[in-house]
């Protein structure tokens, strides 16, 4: 995927200086944070599907690239990418709207990212601490992001970013520390 969707091409056209900028911007945002992307959705779901979805991202963050931060342009991603595996599980599961949960609670069994951790009480610790927080421990751990990216994906400001990271670490050790007490 190097060239962005639905380019109408530089031409003699005017603005195809401008074009020809986003386009080549766009190219090296693709090299440099394809795979990124596509381990995140391999993490997380059927790896049969990490590539489309990763496709997904960047259409996305070519028809938007004016709302692509610069400096965070892999935050950015990561954000979109939440938000495109949300909705391609959601694709997948025909579910009435009246058995539609209350709550957003997730069962760990059905939780690919948690399915790959192999240590019962890692995984039950993780699931005790709640969506959110699983999420940005799992951001933290295995896309290795904090500070000001963590802020980016969760929408957040940095010191906001600081602290939820820091009460998901406590109920994280409070909750090992549960299934440990006999």
């Amino acid at each position: 995927m190097t060239a962005p969707p639905d380019d109408p091409g530089a031409g003699g056209e005017p603005g195809a200086g401008e074009r020809t900028a986003e386009t080549a911007w766009f190219t090296a945002v693709v090299r440099e944070h394809d795979r990124a992307i596509v381990r995140y959705f391999a993490r997380r779901g059927p790896r049969q599907d990490a590539e489309d979805l990763a496709a997904e991202v960047f259409a996305t963050a070519w028809r938007r690239r004016d709302d692509v931060p610069r400096d965070a342009v892999l935050p950015w991603l990561y954000r979109t990418a939440g938000f495109t595996l949300a909705n391609h599980r959601r694709k997948l599961v025909d579910l009435p709207v009246d058995e539609v949960p209350e709550s957003g609670a997730a069962r760990v069994a059905d939780d690919p990212e948690l399915s790959v951790l192999f240590d019962a009480e890692l995984r039950g610790a993780l699931e005790s601490v709640g969506e959110r927080d699983r999420r940005i421990l799992l951001l933290h751990a295995w896309e290795g992001l904090d500070g000001a990216e963590l802020a980016a994906v969760l929408g957040i400001s940095r010191s906001g970013a600081d602290a939820a990271l820091s009460r998901a670490r406590k109920r994280l050790r409070e909750a090992w520390g549960d299934r440990l007490t006999f």
